[in-house]
Parts: structure tokens; C-alpha cells; sequence
């Protein structure tokens, strides 16, 4: 499994080192309102961009709290359906409990980069419309035992997929220094990563690292401040960089992009919301325009992407990373 990594060398460029990175290190997915959070991230700009027809047929890749897809599914019709993955089967446990009744809603359990078999099999093809927000929710993020948050203890997971094959610690138990350093620099564009990685070394010779404060605590011997003032825990894009590897999220998401035009109908639209740069630069080149010679495949609502507003920053400061894009799909053939 470790050999995959090597695919990340495929990604151009590290993340920005604004310290902007850092607040998706724990980022919001759907908010702290209720037990499972309740404040999905631009609601109103994503169905905008959504444009929901009544008797339209949607699916919402990354439920979480389910914010976002009960949103979609008050502007559906009762023809209209509405088609909800995640990968975390708690989420969709959750769902169950308002889409129980509910004809038009389908719950699967999956990652969105299968989007394709998925929607298949749920018979929501053709979609007119595909959101997509990416990262990791509050809930998981701020749940001590799913080891994504280093203001806590917990064992060093980072897994949204409870069930997937690698763990953080695996990853930095095993991972030879410069691979380790070079993996943390080009997700997170932490420039410390070089002595990180050999601090860390040092320390799993003498005891195998197993929980995140254990971690965090490499961190902050050798990461300093930034020098711009920002308060930004030394831990943060270490964290953020363990995370985007063990869940293979770059690569999940390269796979879903690839494939996401051909479930629309022509019209169709897909919105992404991402919170960090190289999630960003990903949507923005699908939809850029290539040579003037070729077929025009989407046609982006907005030249540059939506963020959110002054009113959600101050209710929900933790949005302050999102980038929304979003583009409708047009009839040209590849």
C-alpha cells in the first residue's frame, strides 16, 4: 500500500504556505449547530450553482451532516431524486433518520470517485447535477478518535473510511525520511518539512508513534511560527499533508473529475467546493477552456471561484478556506 504514495509525485506544485492551509486541518464539513453539525458551507451558492429542477436527478458525493442534501431535497419536486455517498458509514446512518420516508432519497456507502457505479446502480443516471465538498467534516475532524485533531488525544488514524486499509501511523512509522519529507511539502507546503521528517525518525527509533498529541509534539519542537503572526499550530500541515495521503483524496478526486461529465445530461451541472490550493488549481483546470480548435466541455458559471460572504465568516469562521466552482456541462463531444 505504502508504494502508492509515490503517485502523489504526480501533483504539481505544493499547497500555499499562506497559513490558509492550516484551517482545513480542521475543517468544517456541516458545522457544530447539533450533534452531528448542522451549518453546510455556502448553502445558498451551491444551489445556485445546482440550479435544482423539481423533477431533476442530483447526487451529493460527500454527505457529512447531510446539510447540503436537505437542501437539495427541498427544492426537489416528488419526481425529483436525490442520490447521497459517503465513505464513513455514520453519516449515513444519520441520513437515515429524515430520508427513512422518503422515496425519492438514495443512500449509498462509497467513495465519489465511483461515483459512476454507484449512480448507476441507484438508477439516478443522468445526473443534472453533482456537488461535490471535499475534505473532512467537523464531526470527524473534532472526534478525538478518529485521530484527525491534535487538540486532543486519540490514536493516529486520519481514516475517513474507517475501514480503509492505511492509518497515519502507519504511514509515519514506516515511511523512509525523505519520502516522508517530501510527501509533507508537496500536500501541505510546510517548509519545515525536511527537519519534521527527521525529527520524526528520531523519535519512532525509540518508540513507535501511535496517538496525535504524540505526533503534534514532534511538530512543535521543530515547526515555528510563521512569520506573517498568524496563530497557526505547529501541527497543522503535517496533519493536513497525513490526512490528504492516507485517504488517497488527490487521487480519489483526480478519478471523480475524469468522470463526472459523463453522468450529466447535457445542461448539467457539477459545483465543487474545495479548501485548499491543490483541490483548487484540480477543479479550475477541468474547467478551463483548452486550445480554440477544441470542443468547449464546460462552460464555468463564474470567471473566478465563489467564497463565502462576511455574515457566514463571522458565524462559521472555519468556511474562511472555501473555493467554490462550478460549471455546467455543454453539449460538445470530446
Amino acid at each position: 500500500m505504502l508504494a502508492s504514495l509515490s503517485s502523489f509525485r504526480a501533483v504539481p506544485g505544493p499547497a500555499s504556505a499562506d497559513g490558509e492551509e492550516g484551517a482545513v486541518a480542521e475543517r468544517p464539513g456541516d458545522g457544530p449547530a447539533e450533534a452531528f453539525g448542522h451549518l453546510p458551507v455556502m448553502p445558498g451558492e451551491c444551489l445556485e450553482a445546482l440550479d435544482v429542477r423539481p423533477d431533476g436527478s442530483y447526487a451529493d458525493v460527500t454527505l457529512g451532516g447531510g446539510g447540503h442534501s436537505r437542501l437539495i431535497l427541498k427544492a426537489l419536486g416528488p419526481r425529483g431524486r436525490l442520490l447521497c455517498l459517503d465513505v464513513d458509514p455514520e453519516p449515513l446512518e444519520r441520513a437515515g433518520e429524515w430520508s427513512r420516508d422518503d422515496p425519492r432519497v438514495q443512500l449509498r456507502r462509497g467513495s465519489f470517485a465511483g461515483l459512476p457505479e454507484l449512480a448507476g446502480d441507484a438508477g439516478s443516471l443522468p445526473l443534472d447535477g453533482i456537488l461535490a465538498d471535499l475534505g473532512a467534516s467537523s464531526r470527524q475532524m473534532l472526534s478525538p478518535e478518529r485521530g484527525f485533531t491534535f487538540s486532543a488525544d486519540g490514536p493516529l488514524d486520519m481514516r475517513l473510511d474507517p475501514d480503509g486499509p492505511l492509518t497515519a501511523a502507519e504511514l509515519v512509522n514506516s515511511l523512509p525520511e525523505k519520502e516522508l519529507a517530501d510527501l509533507v511539502y508537496r500536500l501541505s507546503g510546510e517548509r519545515a518539512s525536511r527537519k519534521l521528517a527527521s525529527e520524526i525518525v528520531r523519535r519512532r527509533a525509540l518508540k513507535p508513534f501511535a496517538t496525535t498529541l504524540e505526533l503534534a509534539e514532534a511538530a512543535r519542537r521543530v515547526v515555528r511560527p510563521p512569520s506573517s503572526g498568524k496563530r497557526i499550530h505547529p501541527a497543522t500541515r503535517l496533519f493536513l499533508a497525513l490526512r490528504i495521503a492516507v485517504n488517497g483524496e488527490l487521487e480519489a478526486l483526480g478519478s471523480f473529475l475524469s468522470r463526472a461529465r459523463g453522468l450529466l445530461a447535457p445542461g448539467g451541472r457539477l459545483a465543487v467546493l474545495s479548501f485548499h490550493s491543490l483541490e483548487d488549481r484540480m477543479v479550475k483546470d477541468l474547467f478551463r477552456r483548452g486550445p480554440a480548435d477544441a470542443p468547449w466541455l464546460w462552460a464555468p458559471l463564474w470567471k473566478k471561484p465563489r467564497t463565502p460572504g462576511a455574515s457566514e465568516l463571522a458565524a462559521n469562521p472555519r468556511s474562511r478556506s472555501a473555493k467554490l466552482r462550478a460549471a455546467a456541462r455543454t453539449e460538445a463531444r470530446p
